[in-house]
């Protein structure tokens, strides 16, 4: 059971869009149901001049194939240490953040990770290897799996929402119309600060809408 001082605490949203490199978090606090972002950042999940934790489907590309055409026991293996650097990266950074907004008196209650139709691909090395424009995609989906662990290791409930789907979504759940909600999400950023760009409005959406259906 949760103490009368853990109950007294701001309730936070934490939104998630998976970039190459890391993801792009935003955190709200609702305000009398009016929206609030209190932090926008970008939590990497490759380290300065680490190419294996920045792209370890392009290392697994470039690297000899095995004799099936496949790929190698050294590609699995690069790919393997470069997955576990990003987990590790992600993990560490959303545990600072949720320390930092601890500290200040507000907490994570809740996260929304962005998705979309490429979950189908559970293979990811051998998709990476199949085509020289797959190596990107396969990049995108494995720092949103990292992104997945690191929310798994901090305890916090997730949602996630498609992102094609989370206009029409958060239109039905605050009750705007598109119009609206654009201006809003716009208007936020004059507090966040810079970059409010595309990704930073859809995880600000995100966080918002998984907010307000949460309390």
């Amino acid at each position: 059971m949760s103490s009368g001082a853990e109950r007294a605490r701001v309730q936070v949203g934490l939104g998630f869009r998976a970039l190459r490199g890391g993801g792009v978090v935003v955190a709200v606090t609702l305000e009398n149901d009016e929206p609030r972002v209190i932090l926008s950042s970008f939590l990497a999940t490759a380290a300065p001049g680490d190419r294996l934790s920045y792209e370890p489907y392009h290392v697994a590309f470039e690297m000899e194939r095995g004799p099936d055409g496949g790929a190698s026991a050294e590609a699995a293996a690069a790919v393997a240490e470069g997955r576990k650097r990003q987990d590790a990266l992600a993990a560490k950074g959303l545990a600072d953040i949720v320390r930092t907004l601890r500290e200040a008196g507000r907490e994570p209650s809740v996260a929304a990770l962005l998705v979309n139709r490429a979950g189908w691909i559970t293979d990811l090395l051998s998709y990476s290897l199949s085509f020289p424009d797959h190596p990107p995609v396969a990049e995108g989906l494995a720092v949103r799996e990292a992104l997945r662990f690191a929310l798994g290791r901090c305890g916090v409930e997730v949602a996630e929402i498609d992102e094609k789907s989370l206009p029409d979504l958060a239109s039905e759940v605050l009750g705007l119309g598109s119009a609206d909600l654009e201006a809003r999400v716009k208007a936020l950023g004059t507090v966040a600060g810079r970059p409010w760009r595309k990704e930073q409005k859809l995880a600000c959406l995100a966080a918002w809408i998984t907010l307000a259906t949460s309390t």
